[in-house]
């Protein structure tokens, strides 16, 4: 698995990063989303540099020009409901592209130890296709590897992408274990060094969610 930091060169994408961490700016709900939006879009772009791509020719008011344009297809898929703003960056820039949505959760039981359930999954086929799978953090890694497994059952993805913009390093460590596969590149923002005893992120940001979209029961 190749993973790729966009974190450690100085851009704007810092910026954003830092706005979803703030306390003072998760405040407002919509800005929260709207930076996610804003990080999802730098990250397809970044994606888009190692597509392939077709010459088409285009016919313009004037005349034809030759465009290069993405060959192939993608899905996108996220995690409920965390991921959702980031999918909808993502999508803004590959506006073609067809989706997939995934709920995982993780059900606690005794000494904060937990499981991952898996309720519902929503995908078309992801076969000889560019799959983008995007979470906004990534803390153990087990959902993500789960939602992976499960979306790719029978199914042979050229790429898949992980977009998590705030991880863990033992996230990463899990993801590196458990996804060794080349067609696997893993796009963080962050790579944070700790984990609570119930498996958040520290630094972190909080609960993705619950700041995009309000507490929940």
């Amino acid at each position: 698995m190749k993973i790729i930091d966009l974190g450690k060169k100085n851009s704007v994408l810092n910026n954003f990063i830092a706005e979803i961490r703030d306390t003072v700016v998760q405040k407002e709900s919509m800005r929260f989303r709207t930076n996610l939006e804003r990080i999802g879009m730098i990250f397809a772009y970044e994606i888009s540099k190692g597509l392939s791509y077709t010459t088409q020719e285009i016919t313009t008011p004037l005349g034809i020009a030759e465009c290069n344009v993405i060959d192939g297809n993608i899905v996108i898929a996220s995690v409920l409901r965390a991921g959702l703003p980031l999918h909808h960056g993502i999508l803004n820039v590959f506006d073609k592209s067809q989706n997939a949505f995934i709920a995982a959760y993780r059900k606690y039981g005794k000494d904060n130890k937990f499981t991952i359930q898996l309720e519902y999954s929503s995908s078309p086929s992801l076969e000889n296709k560019v799959l983008i799978l995007a979470d906004t953090m990534l803390a153990t890694g087990s959902s993500l590897v789960l939602t992976y497994n499960k979306l790719c059952e029978n199914e042979n993805p050229i790429h898949t992408h992980i977009v998590c913009p705030i991880v863990s390093k033992d996230g990463v460590e899990y993801l590196s274990k458990h996804l060794p596969h080349k067609k696997v590149t893993l796009w963080v923002g962050a790579i944070d060094e700790e984990l609570t005893i119930k498996s958040y992120i520290v630094p972190g940001l909080g609960d993705a969610g619950d700041l995009a979209y309000g507490s929940k029961l």
